[in-house]
């Protein structure tokens, strides 16, 4: 999801640092003491969060009158976010000032700051949650961390290995045995494969032009890339040594970013350019559905009730509310500056 506020197809750049002297060192997640974190009650439904990348805040939205309640600084380009395994914090990866804002995913008041991650643009957890990968977008590398439990809650995170890769690493996606990591990188058009196990690549093979997300089907057997270079997304077969190309499923230029309908068989697809929001039958492997998504879509999430699309509207400065049973949209709202990421904890499941 590169970092322009503009209508095209521009490549990305990427988030997270880390000084030598620190790679062998300890990263903690760990719960929050009272006097490090603002007190505030929860509302009555968890706040909607999205990423203003180039104003590096985060805006917090209301749930139930929908009006943005307040922004909390981050650091330099915050782009992607992420549950922690205890569920007590939303880990907000800022890119170019190498950190991790960590927010309280119910009240949406900061809790910490953690320093001294390497260009952090991209950031997953393994499903056992004994490994978190970061995609160093402008460094053009992985780093695997080692996760590990804590006493009381939070997890400790060692890095294991730092990984080389092609150029921008973009996207991950780890499968649901905790083994492999799949990272797109956009600028060399290519996918990598990396053993968590053994922090080395399996295979790095060539693909479509300027690949961004990547989702792995429930069965881990195929795995789909969207290309914002095309309006296509790739399918390829994974079950054997080396993945083979088995189709090419025609959404809207600018196909870029995935979010799990919930059902184990179909998953949104957002297109950049083509201002629309396709769904894909994982059985078909077809479209299905097309809903409208004006201003440049980028990130989703799905509220629980499956029946509201949010999306953020790069391009418009906007986080905008879709309807999947009428397929209109229903409500757009103003963000800052180029807003990426947009999380909730009253979301559908993500599989």
């Amino acid at each position: 999801m590169n970092r322009t506020d503009k209508p095209s197809i521009a490549r990305h750049a990427p988030i997270w640092h880390v000084a030598g002297a620190l790679l062998a060192g300890v990263l903690s997640l760990g719960l929050i003491s009272p006097a490090a974190s603002q007190s505030a009650s929860a509302p009555a439904k968890p706040p909607i969060f999205v990423l203003n990348s180039l104003d590096a805040t985060i805006s917090v939205v209301d749930a139930v009158s929908f009006k943005e309640l307040r922004r909390l600084p981050t650091g330099k380009e915050p782009h992607h976010l992420y549950l922690t395994p205890d569920e007590k914090s939303l880990m907000v990866a800022n890119a170019r000032a190498d950190s991790m804002t960590l927010v309280d995913p119910r009240t949406g008041q900061v809790q910490r700051v953690m320093e001294g991650i390497a260009d952090p643009y991209q950031l997953r957890f393994s499903p056992d949650m004994k490994w978190f990968v970061t995609a160093a977008n402008r460094l053009n590398h992985v780093d695997i961390y080692r996760s590990t439990p804590r006493l009381g809650g939070g997890v400790d995170l060692v890095l294991a290995k730092r990984v080389s890769t092609g150029k921008t690493p973009s996207h991950i996606n780890i499968d649901s045995k905790s083994t492999v990591a799949y990272v797109t990188m956009q600028d060399s058009d290519e996918l990598i494969a990396i053993d968590l196990a053994t922090q080395t690549p399996r295979w790095k093979v060539p693909v479509g032009k300027l690949p961004a997300d990547v989702f792995l089907t429930p069965d881990d057997k195929q795995l789909m890339i969207g290309l914002t270079g095309d309006s296509f997304v790739e399918v390829y077969d994974i079950t054997g040594p080396k993945p083979v190309l088995s189709k090419r499923i025609k959404t809207g230029e600018g196909a870029h970013a995935f979010r799990a309908w919930g059902d184990k068989r179909h998953v949104l697809l957002s297109n950049r350019v083509a201002n629309t929001i396709s769904k894909i039958d994982m059985q078909t492997m077809s479209v299905v559905a097309t809903y409208p998504a004006p201003g440049g879509p980028d990130c989703m999430d799905l509220l629980s009730d499956g029946k509201t699309i949010l999306v953020t509207s790069r391009w418009a400065r906007k986080l905008t509310f879709i309807d999947t049973v009428t397929q209109k949209v229903i409500r757009q709202i103003p963000m800052g500056r180029s807003p990426h990421g947009v999380w909730t904890l009253d979301h559908a499941p993500r599989n």
